[in-house]
């Protein structure tokens, strides 16, 4: 194979994997450090990445580097995103909006109790709590899981405060001594395989 026909392809591909998550050139570009002009250069098939930034983008949209170098579907130039809005569900925004539901309801509830005379403020722990577990399953629904373990130990966190804070003995302090080694264990946990095409592709990069 050419290097301007795997040019093409490996264009072709990243525009339908940029598409289909719903990212724009510049939302791409900020995840990888990279400019929206250079995402666009390779986009039109000018230029390829290198093989440490195609491991970044097969981990991003959870594909192989095998994937993205080959041919699935005709090479068609791409619109000219300076022609238009891009119209595009952003992940981030859609995160954000769910979180921000979430707090409003655990406002309103803390507001209705205080209407009825009742000082409640640890609804706010358990909304806390409910965000926190919501956010990880759109994590892992919309973004791979990319950051699965630091949600998924703030989760375990905020149990072992309502905990301390609901357990019918006053304030447990005892509770926060397995805190420590039980996020210890999601972060080992999550970490448990490791990355040995990336290392690899790395390594290769900088001979």
């Amino acid at each position: 194979m050419e290097l301007a026909e795997l040019k093409l392809i490996t264009a072709s591909n990243l525009i339908n994997l940029r598409t289909a998550h719903g990212m724009t050139q510049a939302e791409l570009g900020a995840k990888l450090n990279y400019s929206d002009k250079t995402i666009s250069k390779w986009e039109r098939g000018e230029a390829i990445p290198d093989a440490f930034v195609l491991t970044q983008i097969a981990e991003l949209f959870g594909v192989t580097v095998d994937d993205l170098l080959s041919s699935n579907s005709k090479w068609e130039p791409p619109p000219d995103e300076s022609a238009g809005p891009e119209f595009v569900y952003s992940t981030d925004r859609i995160i954000a909006l769910v979180m921000v539901g979430i707090f409003t309801l655990s406002l309103t509830v803390f507001v209705t109790l205080w209407m009825l005379r009742i000082i409640e403020w640890r609804v706010f722990l358990v909304g806390l709590s409910a965000a926190l577990l919501t956010y990880m399953i759109l994590d892992l629904v919309l973004k791979k899981g990319r950051h699965l373990q630091y949600v998924l130990a703030l989760f375990v966190l905020s149990l072992f405060v309502l905990a301390y804070f609901f357990l019918p003995k006053s304030n447990p302090w005892q509770l926060f001594l397995l805190a420590a080694p039980a996020v210890a264990l999601v972060f080992l946990a999550c970490n448990i395989k490791k990355p040995v095409l990336r290392e690899t592709l790395k390594k290769l990069h900088k001979d």
